[in-house]
């Protein structure tokens, strides 16, 4: 009789053992529908935290890391690994960015000031001991600064979307351009 109950099941497209089935389903339904509650829950919390540091270097202050490649003036490139910390205090920023390669290193440091959407402040290259000034603009996430000193001009883009950044510099000297990616 049971042989027959399965084999009854199986040409009907059921499992002889649908109701277990069901309550399965419903129990795993519920579990989706409590983790998607959760994730929920946290992504909201998450976003309103964000919104709760205001200025325009919003977003930006922590630990950040990847990678790229660094220009120099004979054409030739290299990757390089960086890591930085902003620190943000509404509207201003003190930053450090570290990167290297097998063969080449830079650590800049930064602080500015953002007056509406103007930028102002100096930066210093520490392992060459060069410093300026920095001028530009930006806000919410996306910046364009100059960065000038004595011989030495370099233009700084820099975009940052949630936990993902992009630091884009050009230069007209040895150091000709570094293009990274980082992440928190």
């Amino acid at each position: 009789m049971g042989h027959q109950l399965v084999c009854r099941a199986v040409d009907d497209g059921k499992h002889p053992d649908s109701e277990i089935d069901q309550r399965s389903q419903l129990f795993a339904d519920a579990r989706r529908l409590a983790f998607a509650a959760v994730a929920f829950f946290i992504a909201t919390f998450a976003t309103s935290s964000s919104h709760a540091q205001s200025g325009p270097f919003a977003g930006m202050a922590g630990k950040w890391a990847g990678g790229g490649t660094v220009t120099l003036d004979d054409g030739s490139t290299e990757r390089i690994r960086c890591r930085a910390i902003y620190a943000v205090n509404g509207p201003t920023l003190d930053m450090s960015l570290t990167c290297a390669s097998d063969a080449y290193r830079f650590n800049l440091q930064a602080n500015a000031v953002a007056h509406s959407s103007a930028i102002s402040g100096t930066w210093s290259e520490t392992s060459r001991n060069i410093g300026g000034s920095l001028q530009g603009r930006g806000g919410g996430g996306n910046f364009q600064v100059i960065a000038s000193a004595a011989g030495f001009n370099a233009d700084i883009a820099l975009r940052t979307t949630g936990n993902k950044q992009s630091v884009v510099i050009r230069s007209d000297s040895q150091f000709r351009g570094a293009s990274i990616s980082m992440s928190k």
